[in-house]
């Protein structure tokens, strides 16, 4: 687990598809903002996207670094690497990002309307087998819900046996998707000159511009 004012560490990643591979401790003092998206995901695309390019256009001359990590922790079938590398190379969208996209009239010829311009590269996909380990299901558990010492034992224990089937049904641990504790997808990484986790987020990041701006004068 990653916590904020840490040193963040280095991402977990399978390939890079766009760009120079690079990492966290590659990029010096510069402010390394990480974007996390699922390719099967519309709000990734309608929202978090353009805002991302926005200030990757606005600040990338003043020491700002912005990646892209595609992940998976659901639709395995849609949110793969082949279909990360068909995005990037004609920017044609799969499952509910092109029916989303589509219905709002953000596609040309079902393709994107716009080019991700920054580095961007497939998480680490490992293959689940066996069941998970309690000291996993418990690590998991409490991030979502941090009281759960509390709880009464019956609750507990449904608890468990939720988080169980849940990891038994998973097909594959993304491994930065889970260093990080991430909610869901889009998700936001911010990391300091110094390399220090300064931001998670999941969802819009309302005010990322300006947290960006902030660790840029420190």
């Amino acid at each position: 687990m990653v916590a904020i004012g840490e040193k963040a560490p280095n991402l977990k990643l399978g390939k890079w598809v766009q760009g120079m591979e690079t990492n966290f401790d590659k990029e010096g003092d510069n402010v390394k903002l990480v974007e996390v998206f699922q390719v099967n995901c519309p709000g990734c695309f309608m929202y978090s996207m353009p805002e991302i390019i926005n200030i990757y256009q606005k600040y990338k001359g003043d020491g700002l670094t912005v990646f892209g990590v595609a992940t998976a922790f659901e639709d395995y079938d849609k949110n793969t690497l082949e279909n990360l590398e068909m995005l990037l190379t004609t920017g044609e969208v799969v499952g509910d990002t092109k029916q989303a996209l589509s219905q709002y009239g953000q596609l040309d010829d079902g393709k994107l309307q716009f080019k991700i311009p920054y580095p961007v590269a497939m998480d680490s996909l490992v293959k689940d087998t066996g069941d998970p380990s309690r000291e996993k299901m418990t690590a998991f558990i409490k991030n979502q819900l941090p009281d759960f010492d509390s709880q009464p034992e019956d609750y507990k224990q449904q608890i468990f046996a939720r988080v169980k089937d849940y990891f038994k049904a998973k097909e594959y641990s993304a491994e930065t998707f889970e260093m990080y504790s991430l909610q869901g997808t889009p998700s936001t990484i911010l990391v300091d000159r110094k390399g220090i986790l300064r931001d998670v987020s999941f969802g819009q990041a309302a005010g990322l511009d300006s947290m960006v701006q902030k660790l840029l004068n420190e």
